[in-house]
């Protein structure tokens, strides 16, 4: 395929500003990487974080973007290492070890027309899932199954947040015979619908409570205040999981709440293994994805109704070629 020496980009230039439509050269893949023709990038929270601010070390001029659905077309090979050939449709994720470079973060992401990725991080996607209902399955579905991973053997599990993660892990529990309890932000009905649609045996408010005591609670929605109402709806040894890049500050809360054995944890970066893992159960259960596409040169438009609560799972970009 030729590749061209430029490309469009919504380019992110410092905190609180729109992102800009630039045209940029297109990057050359050294040993090691491969070049990526982008067909689809999910919009992510954390890309409104690093537009917010709530990050440190972004760059100050970046491409945001890291779940990235697309099409090798360079691929110049490394000693040792075995790399897709070309024309194997792939999604990346961030390289991960104690100094990582975060994909739409510290580097260079998707919220373009191609993109650089590390052949190491990047898998064949199943065939079921087609562009804009695979790209949610890259950070929403594997964040979301490392935490319910976390979770162990619990059978009854409350999900803090019904969004792009929680609709994906929603289903792989209720599909492993667990009952699934949903929060949503407080008198947000239309979420708590999509919640049972989807097969949740309970939804409500994050300031309810369920009808049963959770084993496990795992938190998608950035907001501190949420780990100690999760507790209070937690059992004995029970775990709050708390699966954001960022959250605000957790208020203080009597011990009563952690006692009895509960426990709070984090999920902080992914690993092969987890994408591995998710991917072929995936590939085994029939995900609904719901994902809203959006024109890549409309993610401004798609990164503020990620903000106000109005896309109902995924932002999906699409880009024309």
């Amino acid at each position: 395929m030729n590749v061209p020496t430029t490309m469009r980009a919504m380019v992110f230039t410092g905190p609180h500003r729109s992102l800009e439509l630039r045209e940029v050269d297109v990057p050359t893949p050294t040993p090691g990487q491969v070049l990526v023709r982008v067909h689809a990038c999910g919009v992510c929270r954390t890309d409104l974080h690093i537009i917010d601010g709530e990050l440190p070390d972004a760059l100050s001029t970046v491409i945001l973007g890291h779940e990235v659905v697309g099409e090798i077309v360079q691929s110049p090979g490394q000693d040792g290492a075995s790399l897709l050939p070309a024309g194997t449709r792939v999604g990346g994720r961030e390289n991960l070890c104690a100094s990582a470079l975060f994909t739409g973060y510290h580097v260079h992401g998707g919220y373009a027309e191609y993109a650089l990725a590390d052949a190491r991080y990047v898998f064949p996607l199943p065939p079921s899932y087609d562009d804009v209902h695979a790209a949610p399955l890259l950070c929403a579905g594997l964040i979301g199954y490392r935490a319910y991973a976390m979770a162990g053997d619990a059978q009854t599990l409350g999900l803090y947040g019904f969004g792009a993660a929680a609709h994906l892990v929603a289903q792989v529990a209720l599909a492993q015979g667990r009952t699934v309890f949903a929060f949503t932000r407080p008198g947000d009905r239309e979420g708590q619908a999509f919640a049972r649609r989807l097969g949740a045996h309970w939804a409500g408010g994050s300031d309810q409570r369920p009808p049963t005591l959770l084993d496990a609670a795992l938190l998608f929605a950035p907001a501190g205040a949420l780990v100690p109402a999760a507790l209070g709806c937690t059992t004995h040894g029970g775990t709050v999981i708390c699966a954001g890049i960022h959250m605000t500050d957790i208020p203080p809360f009597p011990y009563a709440l952690l006692w009895g054995e509960r426990s709070v944890r984090s999920v902080a970066n992914l690993t092969r293994r987890d994408a591995e893992a998710f991917l072929t159960v995936a590939a085994a259960t029939p995900l609904a994805v719901h994902a809203t596409p959006y024109a890549f040169t409309d993610a401004n438009a798609a990164l503020a109704d990620l903000r106000n609560g109005k896309v109902e799972g995924a932002a999906v970009l699409t880009m024309l070629h």
